[in-house]
C-alpha cells in the first residue's frame, strides 16, 4: 500500500474503516437509520457553523455541485462563474447543461481572486441570479476568500454555491457568517473517509428559489428538492449507503474531537511550502495558498512522471501531477486530513530532496 498524499482521496483513519464494517439494517425502512442520518447532518451543519440544512448525498464531490446548479438553474437564467482555475471555469458546464447563461468572471490563475476588484465589476455587473465560487481550486492548490466574497455577492441579491470539496475542514468555513446558499463538499479530502458521498448545505433563500421555480429540475438524481420531506416521512428518494454513512459519521466526529484540527493543517502547510522554497522550488500559485495542498512547478532537467514515478516506486508515497493547462507542469502534496500530519510530510519532503538533489 502506497501512502496516499495526495489531495484526495487522503488516508483514512482505523475507527472509520471500521464503523464502515458495522452491520446494518435496510435504510429503505429501518426508521432508526433514519434518525442517524438526520444527526449526522445536523453534525456536519454544526461544524461547518450553520443553521442551514445538509444532506448527504450518495455520489463524490461532484454530484452536490451539479445538483446545486441543477436544483436552482431555469432556462435563460444568468449566472456569474468566479473563474481563477480548472474547477472554476468548469461550473459553466453544469450551468449551461441546465439552461443557464454563463458570464465568466475570468482572473488570472497564479493568484486569488481580489474581492475589491470583484466589487468593482459588480457595480456595473451584478444583474445574476447566483454566482460559483470554488474555495480550493484543486488543480492549482488556489485559495480564494469566501469569507469576503460571498457577503459581497449576497449584497447585491446574488445566490452563492461554494465548492469547498478540496478546503472543507481544512480552511476554516462559517457558512452563515459567509452568507453561502448551497455549500458543498466531499466525503475523501479533509473529512478523510473513501470517496463517494458528497455533503451540502442550503440556506432558506436557495429552498425559497427551488420552490418558486416555473419549470420542474431537469433531472432526479442531482436533485436537492427530492430530500424535501425525509425526515417527516421517513422515507428517502433512493436507497442509503448505509455503511459510507456510517464511516463519514466516525470521521466528523474524529474533526469535532479534535480542537487543533485546523491549527494542525495550518502548520503542516506552512512548514512543506517553507521548506519547498528552501530546495529552490517555485510554489504556484504565486499567493493564495490553500491549508490543503501544496502545488509546486516541476524543476527543470525533470518530468512530472518521473517525479512522481520515483516517489511512487522507490519510497511508496503518492503524489500527484495536475491536468487541463496545468498538465505536466506542476506537483501537488496532499496535506489534510489525516495526510495533515509532520511525519508524514516530513517523509515527502525528505524523498523529493533525495529524487531532486537538493
Amino acid at each position: 500500500m502506497y501512502k496516499m498524499m495526495t489531495p484526495g482521496p487522503t488516508q483514512v483513519r482505523e475507527n472509520v474503516r471500521m464503523a464502515r464494517s458495522l452491520e446494518f439494517q435496510n435504510p429503505d425502512l429501518d426508521a432508526d437509520f433514519c434518525e442517524y442520518y438526520k444527526e449526522t447532518c445536523l453534525l456536519a451543519s454544526e461544524l461547518l457553523h450553520t443553521k442551514n440544512e445538509t444532506l448527504i448525498l450518495d455520489g463524490e464531490g461532484i454530484l452536490g455541485l451539479e445538483a446545486a446548479c441543477a436544483s436552482i438553474t431555469e432556462p435563460g437564467d444568468r449566472v456569474l462563474v468566479i473563474d481563477n482555475g480548472l474547477y472554476g471555469e468548469s461550473f459553466k458546464d453544469f450551468v449551461t447543461m441546465y439552461g443557464g447563461i454563463p458570464t465568466l468572471y475570468t482572473v488570472d490563475y497564479d493568484k486569488p481572486v481580489d474581492p475589491e476588484k470583484l466589487a468593482e465589476y459588480l457595480k456595473e455587473q451584478h444583474d445574476f441570479k447566483y454566482a460559483t465560487v470554488v474555495h480550493c481550486d484543486t488543480p492549482s492548490g488556489m485559495l480564494n476568500d469566501i469569507s469576503k466574497i460571498c457577503p459581497l455577492l449576497k449584497s447585491y441579491g446574488i445566490l452563492t454555491v461554494v465548492d469547498s470539496v478540496s478546503a472543507m475542514f481544512g480552511e476554516e468555513v462559517r457558512a452563515d457568517d459567509y452568507r453561502i446558499d448551497i455549500l458543498c463538499g466531499g466525503s475523501q479530502k479533509a473529512i478523510s473517509a473513501p470517496p463517494g458521498l458528497t455533503i451540502v448545505t442550503i440556506s432558506q433563500d436557495a429552498k425559497d428559489v427551488m420552490n418558486q421555480r416555473k419549470t420542474p429540475i431537469a433531472s432526479f438524481y442531482a436533485n436537492l428538492k427530492v430530500f424535501e420531506h425525509y425526515y417527516e416521512e421517513k422515507w428517502f428518494p433512493y436507497t442509503m449507503p448505509a455503511s459510507d454513512i456510517y464511516g463519514l459519521r466516525q470521521a466528523l466526529e474524529n474533526i469535532k474531537n479534535d480542537p487543533e484540527h485546523l491549527k494542525r493543517h495550518a502548520k503542516v502547510a506552512e512548514k512543506t511550502r517553507t521548506t519547498l522554497k528552501e530546495m529552490g522550488l517555485t510554489l504556484y500559485p504565486h499567493s493564495g495558498y490553500s491549508n490543503t495542498v501544496t502545488t509546486f512547478e516541476v524543476p527543470e532537467g525533470f518530468t512530472d512522471k518521473e517525479i512522481l514515478s520515483k516517489m511512487r516506486n522507490d519510497y511508496n508515497i503518492l503524489l500527484a501531477g495536475s491536468f487541463g493547462c496545468f498538465g505536466g507542469k506542476l506537483i501537488r502534496i496532499g496535506h489534510m486530513g489525516e495526510s495533515a500530519n509532520e511525519k508524514d510530510v516530513d517523509e515527502v519532503l525528505q524523498a523529493l530532496k533525495e529524487i531532486l538533489g537538493k
